[in-house]
């Protein structure tokens, strides 16, 4: 199995006709993925390679039975259109636009939990459940000379870890079940807990791996939910940015939400919590692999 997506999901891209959306069409389409139609409007009647382009996301959904959205539409325009794609049905969204407003990132988030559905985003490069399909731009052109199909889910703050992670994970003879590049934006959908979770009640998951940065709660809610016994499947953390911490309080490095804003956001003190719950934590990422259960991960 997997998580979020699979070889069933049925994807709309939100603006569609833009150039950043056709060029990972172009390779999520010869990846597999089932890209049913697209949305640009005042475009409806075009077609982007071989996609049917339609003027609102409920149209699509109606005529072609679209399940999840890939949304390339500017940070300011990215509320609106998650507003429609809830509207249109659609549950499983991934917003690709960094900096995303604060305020709209807020209510935008409030309201997507609010209609049950799942936000993969803001301020990231996709997610992936290998040899099933892909949404975003994760991967490039060749998806499966990185990500291989497997049972340890991976969950990233960095898109271009997920990568790493995932590479060393083929190289030592295992898979994902699902690579999740959650986003870099202060505010975004999915936490990494959430995702955690849904490993968690996935049967052909049998570990996961997190990637970390300083800034944020997301590493300290995953370790209170280790601890409380509410993920029990192994988790390996990878927590980078210590040097991070010989610079002044408030600035950030790579992703804006990477910020150290006090001594619990650091990563010393992010490592120093997570083994204290139970997760492995390595020091480099090649220690990923010897940290994996003996049984678990082997590519299928």
């Amino acid at each position: 199995m997997s998580i979020l997506i699979d070889e069933n999901t049925r994807v709309l891209v939100q603006g569609a006709t833009g150039n950043q959306a056709r060029f990972d069409m172009r390779y999520c389409l010869e990846y597999g993925t089932n890209i049913v139609a697209g949305v640009t409007p005042g475009r409806g009647g075009e077609v982007v390679e071989g996609v049917p382009i339609f003027n609102t996301v409920a149209a699509a959904v109606r005529s072609t039975g679209a399940n999840a959205t890939a949304i390339y539409v500017p940070a300011r325009a990215v509320s609106d259109a998650i507003a429609e794609a809830l509207d249109g049905g659609l549950r499983m969204l991934l917003a690709l636009a960094e900096n995303v407003p604060r305020h709209d990132a807020a209510r935008t988030v409030a309201a997507v939990r609010g209609a049950g559905a799942s936000l993969v985003g803001f301020n990231t490069n996709g997610l992936i459940s290998p040899g099933k399909c892909k949404m975003g731009g994760i991967g490039g052109d060749r998806p499966q000379d990185i990500y291989a199909p497997g049972r340890i889910g991976v969950c990233s703050r960095s898109g271009g870890m997920s990568a790493e992670i995932c590479f060393t994970l083929k190289q030592a003879g295992l898979g994902a079940s699902t690579c999740v590049s959650m986003g870099g934006d202060p505010i975004v959908g999915l936490r990494v807990v959430e995702v955690l979770r849904m490993f968690e009640a996935d049967p052909q998951t049998d570990a996961c791996v997190i990637y970390g940065e300083p800034g944020g709660t997301h590493e300290a809610e995953v370790a209170m939910a280790v601890r409380e016994g509410e993920i029990r499947k192994p988790v390996i953390a990878l927590i980078v940015g210590a040097f991070q911490e010989a610079y002044p309080q408030g600035a950030s490095f790579g992703h804006v939400a990477a910020m150290i804003q006090g001594h619990d956001d650091s990563a010393t003190a992010k490592r120093r919590l997570l083994r204290e719950s139970g997760v492995r934590v390595a020091e480099i990422l090649d220690e990923i692999p010897g940290l994996l259960p003996a049984s678990g991960g082997q590519i299928r």
